[in-house]
């Protein structure tokens, strides 16, 4: 059994959902084949607007809602004309969307709640209407719920697997599916928990997904599709020049990813290490290349550096009240506030006075954050910033890189090399 993932850009109008069809027709074998499918193009940023708590909920919502309408409409009346079925299945889940913007309570302290509920749409409409589209084209396919088999606790937004239940649950799916359909399509990025409530893994977590499901059903392999012809030393936004990688070992894959490689999620790689299952990044443009593969390799081919960018940085550096030294008890208090807010930390250096921590400068977190941490510290910060991270560096690809901005922050090892500067 195999798993394939396309993310939203795969599946962003009705000719690529075509493309996106006639790719798993391509490799339909003797088993079914497990398709992990995102929300349709930049769905999920419509959704967030949607979102009540959100800064910007109730702000053109009526637009909003309209154009989330019209757009699956559209695609759906371009894939099937003549079908009353998928549209009606798509007025059931756009009167439940509207159903939880009008009832749930619209303050910050509910928003991560909210926000699973109501993102979690994208998936459940994409899915709907692609194996509609699949099984009117003949593809024997069974939609399934992902909230029913990734089941997950209650940290809302940032779901974490129960890795014992999920196992059992996605077990008794592959004993009531196996030949009795070509094509099993799921939605990534959702789960649920164990009392009925949907969770989401983290934004664009749907290659997670994939990994979950291959792990718990021993497959054969996890590709992943995308809009580039396979892993890139760097971002082709940034860079018009790059090289694409062929083979990464799953110890430098998990260390990119860390590092903000926006080409797999960070948690892809471990649930398919564990198992030796390979992975590979291909192309839904140019399907019949070859791609990259990440598996059980001793080296990156070929040696090239490797470029990751991460903007809308901000630098908090905390500092006792009282110019004591930034011991492990302050640091035992900062960590925990980190983690209650969901915060992940990019980097982090200190000093005997002084904390530094560089973050993604998310509005809804960080001003709670800077509230919560001057109770105890003073705190200054920088924002509008971008964290540079450089594997396989020479002095002369930093220097060309950095192009003469002040430098706020550094950290080098023997193979890495991080920095944080203004934004250009």
């Amino acid at each position: 059994m195999k798993v394939f993932k396309f993310g939203g850009a795969s599946v962003n109008s009705a000719d690529a959902v075509r493309n996106m069809a006639q790719i798993v027709k391509n490799h339909l074998e003797e088993e079914p084949l497990v398709v992990v499918v995102s929300a349709m193009g930049k769905t999920t940023n419509l959704l967030e607007k949607l979102v009540p708590g959100s800064s910007e909920f109730g702000v053109r919502s009526s637009e909003m809602r309209l154009l989330l309408e019209d757009y699956h409409r559209g695609i759906a009346a371009a894939l099937m004309p003549d079908s009353k079925e998928v549209q009606q299945k798509i007025d059931t889940l756009l009167a439940n969307l509207d159903r939880l913007c009008a009832t749930l309570p619209a303050d910050v302290e509910h928003y991560n709640y909210n926000y699973d509920q109501v993102v979690s749409h994208g998936e459940l409409l994409s899915t709907t209407i692609i194996a509609d589209y699949l099984n009117s084209q003949g593809v024997d396919t069974l939609w399934q719920d992902a909230r029913e088999y990734i089941i997950t606790d209650n940290h809302y937004r940032e779901g974490r697997v129960d890795w014992t239940t999920t196992q059992e649950r996605i077990k008794n799916l592959e004993l009531r599916i196996k030949y009795s359909c070509r094509v099993v399509l799921t939605q990534g990025f959702i789960g649920g928990t164990a009392d009925g409530h949907t969770t989401t893994l983290g934004r664009e977590g749907s290659d997670y997904t994939a990994a979950i499901l291959a792990h718990c059903l021993g497959a054969e392999s996890v590709t992943i599709w995308k809009d580039v012809p396979g892993f890139l030393n760097a971002d082709p936004k940034f860079f018009a020049d790059t090289v694409k990688i062929n083979q990464i070992p799953y110890n430098e894959a998990i260390e990119l990813a860390y590092y903000g490689a926006s080409v797999i999620h960070p948690k892809t790689v471990k649930p398919i290490q564990n198992k030796n299952i390979p992975l590979y990044i291909r192309s839904f443009i140019t399907p019949d290349s070859e791609g990259s593969s990440i598996g059980n390799y001793r080296t990156i081919c070929p040696e090239t550096p490797l470029y990751i960018f991460k903007n809308n940085q901000i630098l908090l550096s905390i500092l006792p009240r009282d110019y004591s030294f930034i011991a492990e008890d302050n640091l035992q208090v900062i960590f925990g506030i980190l983690n209650e807010l969901g915060i992940r930390v990019n980097l982090m250096q200190n000093s005997a006075l002084s904390f530094s921590i560089c973050v993604d400068n998310n509005p809804q977190r960080i001003g709670v954050l800077i509230e919560r941490l001057k109770h105890m510290f003073r705190v200054r910060y920088n924002e509008n910033l971008q964290l540079i991270t450089i594997r396989y560096y020479t002095q002369q690809v930093i220097d060309s890189i950095v192009a003469g901005r002040p430098i706020l922050l550094e950290q080098r090892s023997r193979s890495t090399e991080q920095l944080i500067v203004p934004c250009q």
